[in-house]
């Protein structure tokens, strides 16, 4: 019974661990699904001046900033990266973990369409 509770508790745990690390679930106000299939999912951000978005994962993904912006992002291991951005700009980014802080005083958006792998 005690091994079969460590172990149905652990399940929950490894699951809530995984839906923690979907931007879509872990910063709702921020981020929303647009569309998805089975190949790809698409994500429109907006983040309003100075805001946060907590630490989230992605697959690799297509972004495509719709406003000049201004932004770092944080590392699990604590590194930062600033960026700067242009509307129209796109870009490939390799599948990736981190948080986000919009640096600009204007709100930033921009679209995301994260790859999902072959099943």
């Amino acid at each position: 019974m005690h091994r079969t509770f460590l172990l149905v508790a652990g399940m929950c745990f490894a699951g809530s661990v995984a839906l923690a690390q979907d931007p879509a679930k872990v910063d709702p106000q921020h981020c929303k699904v647009e569309f998805e299939n089975a190949q790809v999912r698409v994500l429109r951000w907006h983040n309003g001046p100075h805001e946060k978005v907590p630490m989230h994962e992605h697959p690799a993904y297509v972004q495509i900033s719709l406003t000049d912006g201004r932004g770092r992002f944080t590392l699990p291991d604590g590194k930062t990266k600033e960026i700067e951005t242009k509307a129209g700009q796109t870009s490939w980014n390799e599948p990736q973990k981190h948080s986000y802080e919009n640096l600009s005083d204007s709100a930033s958006e921009n679209i995301q369409v994260e790859l999902k792998g072959k099943k």
